[in-house]
């Protein structure tokens, strides 16, 4: 392992830290804050459910990829298969994010 992907996994948030952090920025309790993380996650998911989109200017958007069927390998025999289509969350983060962490 090398010394940029050590540092790289010193510096990951999860969850309990990201509600920390809130609720120390915003000047909530942490329950409060935990509540209004889980609120965005469930307003930007059911959102998405729906096909549409979230757009947060200078933040980014959130919106919903979708690919279609197509034929595949399978890895081990190399057989053909069908991938059947499927849409994944996806996020474009926008000009003022880039630009901050181009800074």
């Amino acid at each position: 392992m090398n010394n940029e992907n050590s540092l790289q996994e010193e510096f990951n948030m999860n969850k309990t830290e990201l509600v920390a952090a809130m609720a120390d920025q915003a000047g909530l309790s942490k329950k409060d804050a935990e509540k209004a993380l889980k609120a965005f996650t469930d307003v930007v998911a059911e959102e998405l459910k729906k096909d549409g989109k979230v757009q947060l200017v200078g933040f980014g958007t959130f919106e919903v990829s979708s690919r279609a069927a197509r034929e595949g390998r399978n890895p081990q025999s190399g057989a053909p298969m069908k991938i059947a289509a499927s849409k994944a969350p996806k996020f474009k983060a926008g000009k003022a994010l880039k630009d901050m962490l181009n800074a």
